[in-house]
Parts: structure tokens; C-alpha cells; sequence
């Protein structure tokens, strides 16, 4: 919802002026188009830069649920930095002491199927794929792993979590 609704009292007059804003406006903008952003990706290490890469994210929120999508397409002058990498939300979690857990794809050399995690009032998404082609226990997503990133390197992230308000 975009606002907080109305309370109304006994014995009001209601009107069409606020039945829509009250009611129609409220429901509408649950199919409204998503809000764009560009999120902020950084290291635990060296910060990687974009270049004339592509970074953008989208999202919705209802109430206090968030749903979003991430997309980084790399370019030639793209530079990976060292450390494991996070993007930033557009709203902060919820602290409930829970770890939203979404999807990510990571397409290069090879395609990776891994996850997206949020913990509990912050905004880093952190991601990770599997360590290695045989080992499928969960490496954070570096400059080298789950391989060595090139130009043209894509990665998707999707989410859904609660936010603070």
C-alpha cells in the first residue's frame, strides 16, 4: 500500500472522492509497475567497478513485503575486485532475526544456479554458488568463484523479504 489507510468513525458520510482514494487508489497500486533503482554493489575486499556495465534492480513493495530483481550485465572494463560481494536492497529488512533467501543465476563460461541472502536490518544481499563443478557446498560469489568473471558476465538475483516499515 502506498499510505496508511483511513480510520473511519461511526455515522461518516462516505464519498466517492474517498472510496477511491480509501479503497480503488490502495488496491491499484498493488499492479502499478515496479520502481527502478540501481544498487549498490561492493566488496569485503577491493570494490569492483562497473565500467560501461549494466546494473539495475526493480521492485515492489506492498505493505511490508518487498519483492525485487537485480540484473549485472559486465562489460570489457569491468574490474571484479577481490572479496565477496553484496548488492544493496532498496528498503532495509525487518529485524526479525530471519534470512531471506532468494534465487541467483550466474551466467558466464558455464551457467550457476545459487541463492541470494538477506539477514535480518540490513540492506547487503550477499550471494553464493556452489565452490566448485564437484563440490556443491555454497562459496560467496567472488572475482574467481564460482569461476573466473568476463565481459559479458551476467548475474540475476531475485527476493522477496520483509522490510523495517
Amino acid at each position: 500500500m502506498t499510505f496508511a489507510p483511513k480510520t473511519w468513525v461511526v455515522g461518516e458520510v462516505v464519498s466517492a472522492t474517498t472510496m477511491n482514494t480509501e479503497i480503488r487508489d490502495q488496491f491499484n497500486s498493488m499492479f502499478a509497475a515496479w520502481t527502478t533503482y540501481t544498487p549498490t554493489w561492493t566488496s569485503s575486499g577491493t570494490n569492483p567497478t562497473l565500467g560501461s556495465g549494466a546494473l539495475t534492480g526493480r521492485y515492489m513493495k506492498i505493505g511490508r513485503t518487498v519483492h525485487l530483481g537485480i540484473l549485472l550485465v559486465a562489460a570489457a572494463n569491468t574490474t571484479w575486485g577481490s572479496g565477496a560481494y553484496s548488492f544493496a536492497a532498496p528498503a532495509l529488512s525487518a529485524t526479525t532475526g530471519v534470512a531471506w533467501v532468494g534465487g541467483a543465476r550466474l551466467s558466464g563460461t558455464a551457467t550457476w544456479i545459487g541463492q541470494c541472502n538477506l539477514s535480518a536490518n540490513t540492506t547487503a544481499i550477499n550471494v553464493a554458488f556452489p565452490a566448485a563443478v564437484a563440490d556443491t557446498r555454497a562459496s560467496n560469489m567472488q572475482a574467481t568463484s564460482p569461476e573466473t568473471h568476463a565481459a559479458t558476465t551476467s548475474l540475476r538475483l531475485t527476493l522477496t523479504y520483509q522490510s523495517a516499515t
